[in-house]
C-alpha cells in the first residue's frame, strides 16, 4: 500500500472516511486517538497510543521540525517517489 494514492470525501459533519486498507494497516478502531496538524493545505494526521509514547512525541516534534525548514526556505524540491520514502520514515 505504500505510495498508493486514494481519494475520500468530507461528509456534512466535516467527518472524513480512512480507507479500509489504511485502518487494517495501521489497526485503526473506534475510539483511536489522533493528533492533526496543518500547514498551506496539508494535513498530516498521527495515530497515538492512548497515552502519549515517546516515539508519538519524537515523530509530532520532527513534524513540527519539517514544517520551520520549509518555512525557512530551507526544504527542498522532492520527486514523489523520495516524497514517499521520507513521509514513510515518519
Amino acid at each position: 500500500m505504500s505510495n498508493e494514492i486514494m481519494f475520500t470525501t468530507i461528509s456534512s459533519k466535516g467527518q472524513i472516511v480512512i480507507p479500509s486498507k489504511v485502518r487494517k494497516k495501521l489497526d485503526i478502531k473506534d475510539g483511536n486517538v489522533f493528533a492533526i496538524t496543518e500547514k498551506k493545505g496539508l494535513i498530516v494526521l498521527k495515530k497515538l497510543s492512548q497515552k502519549l509514547s515517546q516515539d508519538d512525541v519524537m515523530t509530532l516534534e520532527s513534524i513540527d521540525d519539517a514544517w520551520k525548514e520549509i518555512e525557512s526556505g530551507k526544504g527542498g524540491k522532492a520527486n514523489t517517489a523520495k516524497f514517499f520514502a521520507e513521509f514513510a520514515k515518519w
